[in-house]
């Protein structure tokens, strides 16, 4: 493995520990990294301003995926926002209500919107998204775009929201298990593999230049992209057969010990 110029990373089941804490070996990693110029880009579901949560100091040293792909920074320039159709939003807001159980999330560049009530979903809700706003209802709201729709069920979304929301996908969107109580709805041309060839070409990298680590479904596009791609040893079994090698589980730190592994030949 030689000459890698950006490492890209999922961040919940990959990056960050089970309890959502990043490993304090990050920061000494880090360093190395810039002082080889190895950009560091965090590729997540999550939204933006819970990413640069965990990067504060660095955030406009990174490139940043956020939002499963459909927003996208380069040393804090925005570069790409992808926003979904208002009146099909408003189709499948309708249709998730209809299911036991689950919690809706309309995600725009500037915040979340929810319009749950329901206190464990909130506090759990709090663990990904910084910046939310409530309110009575998803759909009256004004003078907004959103990039994706996520939806939370606590017994599990590919059981018991996959298959009920698979039909949108004659609509020109994705539906994509993000985690295992996670989904997400963006548009077909948005994943974090569509993000991820945008900043290679932009910063004119390889994919034999880049390093990729990820654990769940919607990390599958990137992994294509890159010849090092890593599955987490506490990855879907799906992604495992897509990745073309296993790291360490996310407990064990296992994004920082293959980096590790590979600077310390410098």
């Amino acid at each position: 493995m030689q000459n890698i110029k950006m490492i890209v990373t999922d961040m919940d089941g990959t990056l960050l520990r089970s309890d959502h804490t990043l490993s304090p070996k990050f920061k000494e990693i880090y360093n190395k990294l810039k002082e080889l110029n190895i950009l560091f880009v965090p590729a997540s579901g999550r939204q933006y301003y819970s990413i640069i949560s965990y990067f504060e100091d660095i955030k406009n040293e990174l490139a940043i995926i956020a939002e499963n792909g459909t927003y996208v920074t380069y040393k804090g320039e925005e570069i790409f926002v992808d926003e979904l159709d208002s009146i099909l939003v408003n189709k499948i807001i309708e249709r998730v209500r209809k299911i036991e159980g689950a919690n809706i999330v309309l995600a725009s560049k500037n915040a979340a919107y929810v319009e749950s009530t329901d206190p464990v979903f909130l506090e759990f809700f709090k663990n990904y998204y910084n910046k939310s706003i409530q309110v009575d209802d998803l759909t009256k709201i004004e003078n907004e775009k959103f990039i994706k729709i996520a939806i939370n069920h606590p017994e599990g979304s590919e059981k018991n929201v996959y298959p009920k929301l698979l039909e949108f996908e004659e609509n020109g969107v994705k539906v994509v298990v993000s985690g295992e109580v996670w989904l997400d709805i963006m548009n077909t041309k948005s994943n974090k593999g569509v993000a991820l060839n945008a900043l290679i070409k932009k910063l004119d990298i390889l994919p034999e230049e880049i390093m990729v680590f990820g654990d769940f479904m919607n990390d599958i596009e990137m992994l294509h992209l890159a010849k090092y791609s890593f599955a987490m040893k506490n990855a879907h079994p799906l992604v495992k057969e897509e990745a073309n090698f296993i790291a360490p589980s996310n407990d064990e730190d296992g994004v920082l010990k293959i980096i590790q592994g590979y600077i310390d030949q410098f």
